[in-house]
């Protein structure tokens, strides 16, 4: 694991891109993992200016989200299709066929899992993987539990998750209960993890995702076991941190 911890956040999103630049630029058929989310934004603002500026193409890029939430259409603003879209695949040379998403209107939810999963498996190990970190802990939708899903499954979302995430909803209520994940396994594959978490708020699930136990209770802790795990933080998501080093 190699942690950098950044006081200035526009720093610490060009150091993440440049990460993911580094890997494309050294293999133009490369393959990601991304994720949502507030945290991953600025380091999609820096790809988008690093393609903007020449220093990258998306020419040859596959990427793979790794969730969707279940009952959103790619219409719908608030789901992960419409979020790529937005900060990434439409500012950059992606064409439809190089991004795949989960199928959050699929009829059955159980099956596009399955699908999805064997899309990853014949797409292989990824380059990189773009990971952060719920404030429970969760990595992705895998929520913390007594054992956890190593492959592509429905995960039913917790309370407190749906709590955090309903700020991008207009209530509670519409925020759904269900929700289309890459486990953990297939996370772990990838060749490299770029992870990223930022503000104050994170700092006391980071200090148990890295300095503690490796405890399905904390997903994140199973990235302990990564061989490959660059780390980005904020001087604030690294409070703890800093005291233990």
């Amino acid at each position: 694991m190699n942690i950098n911890i950044f006081k200035i956040e526009e720093e610490l999103d060009l150091a993440a891109a440049n990460a993911v630049v580094n890997v494309i630029n050294g293999n133009s058929n490369a393959t990601l993992g991304l994720a949502t989310g507030e945290t991953p934004i600025g380091l999609y603002q820096k790809l988008v200016q690093a393609y903007e500026n020449e220093q990258v193409s998306f020419k040859r890029v596959t990427t793979y989200n790794i969730d969707e939430y279940a009952g959103l259409g790619k219409a719908h603003p608030q789901s992960f299709y419409a979020f790529m879209k937005t900060h990434l695949f439409s500012k950059v040379n992606l064409s439809e066929g190089q991004f795949h998403i989960p199928n959050g209107v699929a009829v059955d939810l159980a099956g596009e899992a399955k699908r999805y999963e064997a899309l990853l498996k014949v797409a292989g190990q990824l380059d990189v993987q773009i990971l952060s970190i719920g404030l429970n802990g969760h990595i992705g939708f895998n929520e913390p539990g007594h054992t956890l899903r190593t492959e592509t499954h429905v995960v039913n979302l917790t309370e407190e998750t749906r709590q955090v995430n309903s700020k991008a909803f207009p209530s509670l209520t519409d925020v759904p209960k269900q929700a289309i994940t890459m486990g953990l396994g297939t996370m772990m594959k990838a060749k490299k993890i770029v992870f990223i978490a930022k503000g104050e708020a994170k700092a006391a699930i980071l200090k148990q995702a890295f300095n503690g136990p490796i405890d399905p209770l904390v997903p994140g802790s199973l990235l302990q076991l990564h061989p490959n795990l660059e780390v980005y933080l904020d001087t604030k998501a690294a409070k703890y941190l800093m005291e233990l080093s």
